[in-house]
């Protein structure tokens, strides 16, 4: 088999692994159809785009995906390295200017001497797959005629689901007299604290992340009842099935009983209304979503209405009357394989052991969950260039437990993120979430720390 490899998909999957194989000193094709075809979402030409929200969430010790983040710093990630560099403020978690990061990950890659970009759609695997070993990375928009060539090398007849992205605001038309700055629980007044100590601590906050918009009870169910009452854009049948749980769109989820929103996306725990001096009856937060902090998105607002509507029901909210959106949210479909029926833990077909799927196509949701897949493959492609067995991360990192999750027997396959429910337990009871979450975020470190000491020294060149 010639020492060549062919990624497919230049998203973050896809980018990652084309870097770390061509570190090793492997030669990569990596192929990307845009700019000759774009999908549903994607606006620029650039490798590894983000089409929805702009954060990498959190960053913390203790927090999933923020361990995830530093597994794949231990693994040298080169798409973490630049999330890092350019991030925008964000509090506790890691968010990117979107255009920046995309940008920089191009320039990076076009400048790596073992990588080819060939700018051109793949609609048909058969070309590819004879003779070298091909990653598909083509993420959750893949083009139709490449899925139909994915349905006969994987004999699989659905390939679908759907999910959402949130609107995106400009921060100078969002109405100051009415929204604040704060982070959870840091802008919250204390119970004995002073009404007038507190009102200019949270002043002098300079490190605030979030815009936050207050509404009383009155204010939550106006608009509430108007969020239920508005028009979606149409969905089939079978699109109304699939959406993802995980991603669900706020008007759907608003349906659900009139105080849903209130225990999720627009909980008011930890923030005092400055007007009031008291907790809100709920809080919308916008996020900023670019360097330069003039664009903010609705965090938790994934939605299907029509433009129109968007325009209308988001209005209502108070602070956001005269609201300008940059980008309102859009649905778009969703690709992904039955991995547990296809996949191993190294994200290689079991069939076909030359052929493997990275990224949310794989199973995996989430952008930093993309990337750690991508390196899985990456890391297991060199293996076997220099003779080696395979990668098998341990289960008590993310990483490996992400791995085993989407190779393992699962008669409802869905998606998943990282989170502290699919590594092994502790053979110790701890009932603080925190205490045990950063106990389990240890014991993953110190695997990794061995993993990458003992057995990945053949990727260094």
């Amino acid at each position: 088999m010639e020492k060549e490899v062919i990624v497919i998909g230049g998203g973050l999957a896809g980018s990652e692994v084309a870097y770390q194989v061509a570190k090793a000193g492997i030669k990569v094709k990596l192929y990307e159809m845009k700019p000759t075809k774009y999908s549903p979402a994607h606006t620029n030409e650039n490798l590894a785009e983000i089409v929805c929200s702009n954060s990498f969430k959190s960053n913390l010790h203790t927090n999933a995906c923020g361990l995830l983040k530093e597994e794949l710093r231990l693994l040298d990630s080169l798409l973490i390295k630049i999330a890092d560099e350019v991030q925008v403020p964000a509090g506790q978690a890691l968010a990117v200017d979107r255009e920046i990061f995309s940008k920089r990950v191009t320039q990076k890659l076009e400048k790596v001497e073992n990588i080819e970009i060939i700018r051109q759609e793949v609609t048909n695997l058969q070309e590819y797959i004879n003779d070298k070993i091909v990653v598909i990375a083509t993420g959750p928009l893949t083009s139709n005629k490449l899925s139909e060539s994915i349905k006969e090398i994987t004999g699989q007849d659905k390939l679908s689901f759907y999910d959402a992205a949130a609107p995106i605001i400009q921060k100078d038309s969002i109405d100051m007299s009415i929204a604040f700055w704060g982070d959870r629980y840091e802008q919250e007044r204390g119970k004995d604290e002073d009404v007038e100590e507190w009102k200019q601590r949270i002043q002098t906050t300079l490190n605030a992340s979030y815009i936050n918009l207050p509404m009383n009870k009155n204010e939550y169910e106006e608009f509430w009842k108007e969020l239920t009452n508005a028009e979606v854009a149409q969905l089939h049948e079978f699109e109304k099935k699939e959406i993802f749980e995980g991603c669900m769109p706020i008007e759907i989820m608003a349906k659900r009983g009139i105080d849903t929103l209130r225990y999720g996306p627009l909980k008011p725990v930890g923030f005092t209304d400055p007007r009031t001096g008291k907790r809100p009856y709920a809080v919308v937060q916008l996020r900023q979503d670019n360097n330069i902090g003039n664009l903010f998105n609705m965090v938790g607002f994934q939605t299907n209405l029509k433009f129109g509507e968007q325009k209308r029901v988001f209005s209502i909210i108070p602070g956001l009357k005269n609201a300008s959106f940059t980008k309102y949210g859009v649905m778009h479909r969703n690709t992904f394989i039955n991995s547990p029926q296809l996949l191993d833990k190294t994200y290689c077909l079991k069939s076909r052991e030359n052929i493997y799927f990275a990224g949310q196509i794989s199973g995996v949701e989430g952008y930093v969950e993309s990337i750690a897949s991508g390196m899985v493959c990456a890391l297991n492609v060199i293996s076997r260039y220099n003779g080696k067995g395979k990668v098998i991360f341990p289960e008590e990192t993310i990483i490996g437990a992400l791995s085993k999750y989407i190779s393992s027997q699962n008669e409802n396959f869905q998606p998943m993120n990282a989170n502290f429910g699919i590594v092994p337990k502790l053979e110790e009871k701890i009932k603080d979430k925190k205490l045990k979450y950063g106990k389990l975020a240890d014991i993953a470190i110190e695997k990794m720390k061995k993993l990458v000491k003992e057995e990945l020294n053949f990727t260094k060149k």
